[in-house]
Parts: C-alpha cells; sequence; structure tokens
C-alpha cells in the first residue's frame, strides 16, 4: 500500500493519498453499520470468523492442532454453538507458543507485517503480529472515535502518553504538524504537542497550560492527578474542549476532576496493542459500544456462557482482520459489565462499565472477590481524613491492606487511626491495615498507574 498519492491538476473536491482513500471506504461503511440491529452485525462477524478461522486452521500450526476437533466442515458459516467449542486463547499460550500462532500464508494482499510489544498492566512482555490491513483498519477506528464525539480536526491536540526514555521530555515535548498518519491521512489537521509521561504534575501543569490544547489525550489516572492540581493552583486551560482517556480504568472521579478544573467532557477509549479497537464511549452517553466492525468480543461468565444485562463476565476478543497472527477467543484477562440496549439507537452492543484485570480485585477474608472501586463519596471521605494527593491500595494477604498515602507532611496518630477504620469499614472489619506515607507514588514506566494492587499471587 502507498502512503501518499498525487493526483495532478485535482484540487477541489480533494481527494487524500491511496491510504486515506481506503480509509475512508471504511468510514462510510462504519457510517452505516453502526446502526445495523445486533441481529445483523452477529451474522456479518460470524462469517468473518469463519474466514478467519479457515485460515487459521490450514496455516497457523498452533490452531492445525487446537482447531481439529472442531464440529464444523469449514465449508458453511460457523453457528455461535460451534465457536464455543474452540478452547479460550490465554496470555500465557501466546507467550509460550508465539512462533506457532504465526501463518505461515499471510495473504500477500494484507500488507507488509510488523511486530508489536505490550505488557498490559501485568509486567509480563507480549509480542503480537499485525499486517498492514489490520493498521489500516485500526485508523479507521481512531478517526470514528473523532468523528461520534464531534471533534475538530483543525485543532490542536496535546499528549501526554510517550514513555521511551529520551522521547518529548519537559520543558519543550516534542510537536508534529498533525494528529498522527490515521487522521492525517484523511483530514489536514491541526498540530500535535507530547509530553513525557514521567515528567512530574508540577512540569505537566506548566506544559499543558504553556501549550493550552483544545484536546488532551492521556492514561485517566494522569488526567484525574493532573485536573485536581489545576484546580488546587489556579492554572487555567481556556481552550481544552474534552479529555481523550486510554490504557486504564476509568473511574467517575476521573470525569468529575476533568469536568471542575477545565469544564471539559471525558470521552474513554477502551483497546489493545494486540487486539485493536474494542469498544468506544458512546458520542451520547457514558456507557461504551463494542466495535463489532472490529473484534468480536464476548462477556462470558464462569460457565463460559455470555453475560446478560448487568452481569459482570470476562472479556473474551477475537480480531477479525489479523490474518498474520490470529487471536481466536482471546481471553484479554480484563472483566466488565454487558449493558441493554443504548438510548443513542445504535445497534453496536453495550458495555456499561470496564473493570479491568483480575489482580485488581480484592479478595475478602471470606475469600469472596470484589471490585474495590471507589465512589466520589468515598473519596470525598477519604480525602477529608489527611490532604492527600494519591492513593494506593496493596492487598498483601488475606487479612492483610496496605494503603499508601501521598502526602506531603507527616501524618498524625489520629490521621492513620481514621484512615485504619475507613479501610475496614469500606471493604472488611477483618482486615489488617498498615498505613505508609510517601511523597511520591511513581507510576509504571508506560505512565500507567493503579489505585489498587493485589499482591496475593507473589505470596
Amino acid at each position: 500500500m502507498e502512503l501518499q498519492a498525487n493526483f495532478a491538476h485535482l484540487t477541489w473536491p480533494r481527494l487524500p493519498g491511496h491510504r486515506g482513500c481506503a480509509i475512508l471506504a471504511l468510514l462510510y461503511q462504519l457510517e452505516q453499520t453502526q446502526w445495523w440491529p445486533r441481529e445483523r452485525l452477529l451474522d456479518r462477524q460470524l462469517e468473518q470468523l469463519s474466514g478467519l478461522v479457515r485460515h487459521a486452521a490450514s496455516t497457523v500450526p498452533f490452531y492445525r492442532k487446537r482447531l481439529a476437533h472442531l464440529n464444523w466442515d469449514g465449508k458453511e458459516t460457523l453457528r455461535l454453538e460451534q465457536w464455543r467449542q474452540i478452547p479460550l486463547l490465554t496470555r500465557t499460550d501466546i507467550q509460550s507458543h508465539g512462533k506457532q500462532l504465526t501463518s505461515l500464508d499471510v495473504p500477500e494482499s494484507h500488507g507488509q507485517i510488523t511486530e508489536t510489544y505490550t505488557s498490559g498492566s501485568t509486567g509480563e512482555p507480549l509480542r503480537s503480529l499485525r499486517t498492514e490491513l489490520w493498521e489500516l483498519y485500526w485508523a479507521a477506528f481512531t478517526v470514528r472515535d473523532h468523528i461520534w464525539h464531534g471533534r475538530d480536526f483543525a485543532l490542536k491536540l496535546g499528549v501526554i502518553r510517550e514513555s521511551e526514555k529520551g522521547e518529548a521530555p519537559y520543558p519543550q515535548g516534542s510537536t508534529s504538524p498533525t494528529w498522527g498518519w490515521s487522521s492525517g491521512a484523511v483530514f489536514e489537521t491541526g498540530p500535535t504537542a507530547s509530553l513525557n509521561v514521567m515528567s512530574t504534575t508540577e512540569q505537566q501543569a506548566e506544559w499543558l497550560a504553556r501549550q493550552d490544547p483544545d484536546y488532551l489525550l492521556t492514561h485517566p489516572s494522569i488526567a484525574e492527578r493532573l485536573a485536581r492540581h489545576c484546580l488546587e493552583n489556579d492554572v487555567r486551560v481556556p481552550r481544552l474542549r474534552q479529555v481523550l482517556t486510554i490504557s486504564e480504568i476509568l473511574r467517575p472521579s476521573t470525569r468529575e476532576a476533568c469536568r471542575s478544573a477545565w469544564n471539559a467532557p471525558v470521552k474513554d477509549t477502551y483497546s489493545a496493542r494486540e487486539a485493536g479497537y474494542i469498544a468506544l464511549q458512546c458520542p451520547q452517553h457514558d456507557v461504551y459500544h463494542l466495535q463489532s466492525e472490529s473484534a468480536f468480543v464476548e462477556l462470558i461468565n464462569d460457565a463460559g456462557m455470555p453475560c446478560g444485562p448487568g452481569e459482570i463476565g470476562r472479556v473474551v476478543v477475537t480480531p477479525l482482520h489479523n490474518f498474520a497472527m490470529p487471536l481466536i477467543r482471546y481471553d484479554i484477562g480484563d472483566s466488565a459489565q454487558a449493558g441493554g440496549p443504548c438510548p443513542c439507537g445504535r445497534g453496536l452492543p453495550v458495555v456499561t462499565r470496564i473493570l479491568g484485570r483480575q489482580q485488581n480485585m480484592l479478595v475478602l477474608p471470606s475469600g469472596k472477590e470484589c471490585w474495590p472501586l471507589l465512589s466520589a463519596e468515598d473519596l470525598r471521605q477519604l480525602s477529608s481524613i489527611a490532604p492527600l494527593k494519591r492513593y494506593q491500595f496493596v492487598q498483601k494477604t488475606l487479612t492483610a491492606i496496605e494503603l499508601k498515602v501521598e502526602i506531603h507532611r507527616p501524618l498524625k496518630a489520629r490521621e492513620i487511626e481514621q484512615f485504619e477504620i475507613w479501610v475496614r469499614e469500606k471493604f472488611d472489619p477483618g482486615f489488617e491495615v498498615d498505613v505508609t506515607r510517601t511523597d511520591s507514588l511513581a507510576p509504571l514506566a508506560s505512565g500507567k498507574f493503579f489505585d489498587f494492587v493485589n499482591a496475593l499471587s507473589e505470596n
């Protein structure tokens, strides 16, 4: 595929390069398919999945064995009951059988193959392959997100997500004349200003005020901390219209902080490097629409059956268009809550909450698991005990939790006692609570930060 094309003497109506034309062709279809009923979307997904499974069974060593006993002749379109016969693919499977998961005969028309690495929130490296065609679909869904949320491509985008050492360092960061190749392949965009995630909150706030972008893309934890800093220190970012969040669980407190500090709504995205776009926030509501044209996403319960509205299940995703390294029924490690039809009228299935990975779950002394999500009222109570900047819970044993609090002065004995009482009342009276003060709670090298860590698996 060519990245650019020059069409002599054409000034209006304009045509982008070949890649831009392909993205526009996909966007035209996506504009129609988002309104299809769920049943029609499912029929097309199963049709595409059937082609993917045929390809995997004949060209991918790992799947030749795994799919050998599938009750399917390979000629007709897969039925859901046949699909569910396929075992789940785990992260360990990908790490252990990476080469065997690679297709020996990738269609030439899918373009060049590139590799990507991600550690997610596990700290365990994961290598995956993707084709140039897969990246074209990724670009189309990137632009769909911009269009859904009414962004003006001519304006300025600020980004705090660079994590490579030496990339976009403070104070200057880095600049680009466009929003990147996805949007730039189709539209004339405004510039992008980027800053490394390892800069301090104070540096980020100074950089943000100086750059004064119209949109800010970053991790939710960075956005919330930055918003609270700006609010407390009267740092103004007058042009900011929206905050775009990626990579972490988005909590209600982040939306609240961004509105209070900047009067800017938060628009969230759920994606993974190895799996592509999974869900985008609805343009009209705070729920998420599964991107059915990009991936077949299942929310399944412990029995392996689909979750109904309101139920929480494991996220199992199958990218529809990656024929270099098919990930069939990939248990990505996250959990999410299924939703019912969205009032916006789109037929794309709904997820009401994305809850994160298993290591973010709290295990009570009784052995029962629960999600340690804090409401806005919880955060108000916690912050009223002492002027903390950030907090993190670490479950060390079945009966022991450490509460790390970032605060720039020593804790008083009364405050420590109140924190201990709060944790027991919130989670379980059977917990032993250790309160630790620190000057700074550092994020991971990727810039991600988790306010709850379950360390039981390490004991």
